[in-house]
């Protein structure tokens, strides 16, 4: 036995935290070893008339409510929250069991309560929508139905890259990581663009840093530096028959988009029905074709065609359209861009998907975005 507790046992009286709403703990001094829930509310300041709620806070977490004639076992806790209250509200945090003197609670205390660190979110368990984030100021109310429900869980953010949905487990995530993650090489020269909902397009860096927090945060777009107007297509050598790189229709499969391929007179084709367009042409979805050459990846995949034919929405030609191919006897309006010197096509890294950032990004120049 140390002296500190032969000193307690022989002044008859000991040490009790106490606290309030605020889980701010101090100490107050009992003068009895088996003290009740009334001579708890007593040493803490508060008059038989108040109606104190006495709960006792256990080792493994949970509130335990001290009636005012009961004896609170010292043995397990010397922690207590007292508190003027006429009922309590029930709750779990983690599983974890409370009893809670106040129809509302905030996110900070809920933290304190379930002992949860500050790198994970705190969420309200919801049975008919969608469950809620509770940050540390929000003020959440007890008084529904049931016990409420709370937990805590690693952060997820979501971020769409070229088509590509990422998750990630923090909220700030540098441009060339989200590039690499996508399955993309961040080393060749994209142009980047962070689309924000509401606010223009802003060009990203390799270096810059994404913050997930902020709201209305939507995609990373990439697009080969240099796309320029040529006259000539590429002539691929015939096949009747083939297949795309595993990733290609991983790709596409991931975008829930309808597509195809097909061979007409000699030439292969990627058929990408309902292809989404920007605001500015004068149709809001075409099909798009993308010739493949039979020695793809080996050999580029050069220019891309619509049906139906594109043009702006407000009047006025796009340069380089006037060539056609005609698929399956359908006739395609052929836009003859091409990779620049700068941007050349590499067959270990280059793609349909990489060809689809080309496409994507002609698209937008033409319409200013």
């Amino acid at each position: 036995m140390d002296n500190n507790h032969q000193e307690t046992q022989h002044n008859g009286s000991l040490q009790v935290e106490v606290s309030d709403l605020s889980l701010n703990f101090r100490s107050v001094t009992m003068h009895d070893n088996t003290p009740t829930g009334a001579q708890l509310a007593s040493a803490a300041g508060f008059k038989p008339s108040q109606n104190a709620v006495v709960l006792q806070f256990l080792e493994n977490g949970e509130l335990e409510d001290i009636r005012p004639e009961e004896v609170a076992g010292l043995q397990h806790s010397r922690k207590f929250i007292i508190v003027e209250s006429d009922r309590s509200f029930r709750l779990t945090v983690d599983g974890v069991r409370f009893d809670w003197p106040c129809q509302s609670i905030t996110g900070a205390v809920l933290r304190r309560l379930g002992e949860i660190s500050h790198d994970k979110q705190l969420v309200q368990q919801m049975a008919d929508e969608a469950d809620r984030i509770i940050d540390n100021h929000q003020w959440v109310s007890l008084e529904g139905e049931g016990v409420e429900a709370f937990i805590s869980r690693t952060p997820r953010w979501e971020l769409n890259v070229q088509g590509v949905a990422l998750t990630f487990n923090k909220p700030e995530v540098g441009v060339r990581e989200a590039i690499t993650k996508a399955g993309f090489n961040p080393n060749e020269g994209w142009q980047i663009f962070l689309k924000v909902k509401g606010e223009p397009k802003r060009a990203m860096g390799l270096n810059d840093v994404i913050d997930l927090r902020k709201d209305g945060v939507e995609k990373l777009r990439l697009s080969p530096k240099e796309v320029i107007n040529g006259e000539v297509a590429v002539q691929p050598k015939p096949q009747r028959a083939f297949a795309l790189l595993d990733v290609d229709e991983a790709h596409l499969d991931a975008l829930g988009c309808k597509w195809e391929t097909v061979v007409s007179d000699g030439r292969r084709w990627l058929l990408i029905h309902d292809y989404q367009l920007p605001v500015g042409f004068n149709h809001s979805s075409t099909l798009l074709a993308l010739d493949i050459s039979p020695s793809y990846p080996g050999a580029e995949i050069d220019m891309f065609y619509f049906n139906p034919p594109l043009d702006l929405a407000g009047g006025g030609g796009i340069p380089s359209t006037h060539i056609t191919a005609t698929i399956n006897g359908i006739v395609y309006q052929g836009w003859s861009r091409h990779r620049g010197p700068q941007s050349p096509w590499k067959p270990a890294t280059d793609n349909v998907i990489t060809h689809l950032g080309l496409v994507e990004g002609a698209l937008h120049k033409e319409v200013g975005q």
